[in-house]
């Protein structure tokens, strides 16, 4: 059977999910679309609750809910879609300790930033996340842009106080243009790393009980460079350094 009325209420559902946050937290659901990031879903062991495809894919993904071209195109996120996504439980994350380096994000905005922080998150070894009065991790462009990161870290939304209690014996670094040059700099062997909303940066709680402050050195002509650009290069360099040492 071909579902080809966009007025199924799974279709519905599906329109749902993708549009309303607070939706997908009541369902415990996230939408996961295109043949790749699908198939690393499955492949990473995530708990689908269902798959929906062209008939073009039925024989790729057995398992699916059949839907017609058009209709497809109704629950797509893509531009270009591909005829595939998936309903996806929500992890349940509890609220712990790190058990290495992680990040904390304060008050990101822009979905495609913080899908690929996870995304650089999940390539430099960050594996857990704290994500203070963020943007929806679990929405559809956030999932695109970590390109399946987010099936490899573990993410957490917290209040900055929660977050406290569970770093406070965590070294914070910040990520500040008045902090030491992150080049030059010896990060301690656990630690973690703050990254700032895009326009007003990291908070002043989170600054106040940071135990160091990096920079990435910039031309003058440079006043500031992209979020998830910044927390890549410092990722990078913090590990990379720990490795030499």
């Amino acid at each position: 059977m071909v579902i080809t009325s966009k007025t199924n209420t799974l279709i519905k559902r599906v329109i749902k999910l993708n549009a309303d946050r607070k939706y997908r937290k009541e369902e415990g659901l996230y939408v996961v679309e295109g043949i790749k990031s699908v198939s690393e879903c499955i492949a990473a062991g995530c708990e689908i609750e269902k798959l929906i495809c062209t008939e073009n894919h039925s024989q790729t993904f057995p398992q699916s809910v059949i839907v017609s071209d058009s209709v497809f195109g109704a629950i797509s996120s893509e531009k270009t879609p591909q005829g595939v996504l998936a309903l996806v439980r929500l992890p349940q994350n509890d609220l712990q300790p790190p058990s290495y380096k992680c990040l904390l994000l304060d008050r990101l905005q822009d979905p495609g930033n913080l899908g690929t922080i996870i995304r650089t998150a999940n390539a430099a070894g960050y594996s857990e996340i704290y994500l203070v009065n963020c943007t929806d991790a679990y929405g559809p462009k956030a999932v695109r842009a970590s390109m399946s990161g987010i099936f490899f870290v573990k993410t957490v939304c917290c209040t900055l106080e929660e977050a406290f209690k569970a770093l406070r014996e965590v070294p914070l670094i910040c990520a500040d243009m008045d902090g030491e040059n992150i080049f030059s700099f010896c990060p301690p062997e656990k630690f973690c790393l703050c990254i700032g909303n895009e326009g007003g940066g990291i908070c002043s709680e989170i600054m106040e009980k940071s135990a160091y402050k990096v920079k990435i050195p910039m031309r003058e002509t440079c006043e500031s460079l992209n979020a998830a650009v910044s927390a890549g290069i410092a990722m990078y360099q913090l590990k990379n350094t720990l490795s030499r040492g």
